[in-house]
């Protein structure tokens, strides 16, 4: 071989194999992985340190948050508290159910109040069962309140005279016993269906069954023949102190003929309760001036009342809300004077080859750590003081966990989002200059 053959494949390069040409930038980037994450781990260490090394003014830092996350917890408890509460005392509410009642009456100039005046009548009831369609059930419903008396114990209560269908208009259950019958209503029976509170107050108490006991209301004895199951109170209305008779009963033997008529109506299942609404009120605009009565739905009475329960919810949610916004600035403004009294340090990471990102990763987690750390400490907080709360209000606790995830997770975000202008502001320091400061 020539000397000027040897030359040249000394002079031509060796070719590596494909797998050797691409191993350098693998090894590269399993370098720069690992270094990530060592300066991650640096990062968090340097964060702890500072935090540790200020304690007071990093619990003062995180109160904002502490007080935002429990005012949080402890406003949704009381608002589902407060829902609880009102959807148990609506409860007895039908949403198909219309209540109709004659207008004010007026003696001598002074009006007497709605549902005084005598202008619905029994034929009125009976009619619009017959001749509207949509209606599952119709009532005439007088009321005469009265004192019911059983041996030497009295009680003073609602005595309504209602059609035997008003149990299915109530949505009724029977403890003991059955309601009064159709054949009761056409013969005048004496017989009563008490409620829970007046069986508690006539009979409990001397451990009496009050099934087929004689009672006196007024001057005349009624055979108790059923005993309701307990539906509880409707705001300052207890729907169980109550005792039902036969209307026609109510009317010949109580006097209920001269007393003021209302009739309490069922809507049919997927009929439009507002549609059959408007039919009843145009019925009844045939027989009487419109300003005679009035016509409540109670679908819109709920829905009146869960919609305000629903504003009220969101408004203290809003509150709760700035109360974490306020903790956000006041995190951002404790961030800042850290940057600036930290500055030398800052210069001196940067002038021994930490990058700006490693800096920025630093006061970043002091900050998410901050926020975690409120967010926990309001998360029992808030806790605590929701349940402290329900025992002074009397009202259900409802500890709603996504509200807990939810404010802890919002807090998290509020610590990044306001510890990233400081963060940032750190990153872009020049070392020369952060190293020059006092």
């Amino acid at each position: 071989m020539s000397i000027s053959k040897q030359q040249d494949r000394k002079d031509t390069p060796t070719r590596q194999p494909a797998a050797a040409q691409i191993m350098p930038p693998i090894k590269h980037t399993q370098r720069r992985r690992g270094r990530s994450s060592y300066a991650l781990v640096q990062s968090l260490s340097s964060a702890i340190e500072a935090l540790r090394a200020n304690k007071l003014r990093s619990l003062l830092t995180s109160l904002g948050i502490i007080i935002g996350v429990a005012a949080v917890i402890m406003m949704v408890a009381t608002s589902e508290g407060n829902a609880a509460t009102i959807n148990g005392r609506l409860s007895t509410l039908n949403p198909n159910q219309l209540n109709i009642r004659g207008g004010s009456a007026s003696t001598g100039g002074v009006r007497q109040g709605a549902g005084t005046q005598q202008i619905l009548t029994q034929s009125d009831a009976d009619d619009l069962a017959s001749q509207v369609p949509g209606l599952a059930a119709v009532s005439p419903t007088v009321n005469v309140n009265g004192q019911v008396i059983y041996q030497n114990q009295n009680w003073s209560t609602s005595v309504q005279g209602v059609y035997p269908n008003y149990q299915q208009i109530g949505s009724w259950q029977l403890q003991e016993g059955n309601f009064f019958t159709s054949a009761d209503e056409q013969s005048n029976a004496s017989v009563a269906v008490l409620g829970q509170t007046v069986v508690d107050n006539l009979f409990t108490a001397q451990g009496i069954d009050p099934l087929g006991r004689q009672i006196r209301i007024g001057s005349s004895t009624f055979t108790v023949v059923g005993v309701l199951a307990t539906k509880g109170a409707n705001g300052a209305t207890n729907a169980d102190d109550v005792v039902y008779i036969p209307f026609s009963t109510a009317k010949n033997r109580l006097g209920g003929g001269q007393r003021a008529i209302a009739i309490t109506v069922l809507v049919s299942q997927g009929q439009n309760v507002t549609d059959v609404q408007a039919n009843v009120q145009q019925f009844l605009q045939g027989r009487h001036d419109a300003s005679e009565f009035t016509i409540q739905n109670q679908g819109q009475l709920l829905q009146t009342v869960q919609t305000a329960a629903e504003s009220l919810t969101i408004l203290l949610i809003s509150v709760a809300a700035i109360s974490l916004l306020v903790g956000g600035i006041g995190i951002m403004n404790i961030m800042l004077v850290s940057v600036t009294e930290r500055t030398r340090e800052i210069g001196i990471r940067i002038a021994l080859g930490a990058y700006p990102s490693d800096v920025m990763a630093q006061f970043l987690i002091e900050a998410l750590i901050l926020s975690a750390l409120g967010g926990i400490v309001g998360i029992a907080i808030g806790v605590l003081g929701a349940f402290v709360s329900s025992l002074v209000t009397a009202q259900p606790l409802v500890i709603d966990p996504l509200a807990i995830l939810l404010s802890f997770a919002f807090a998290a975000v509020v610590g990044i989002v306001f510890g990233f202008y400081p963060a940032q502001r750190a990153a872009r320091m020049d070392p020369i200059n952060a190293l020059r400061t006092e």
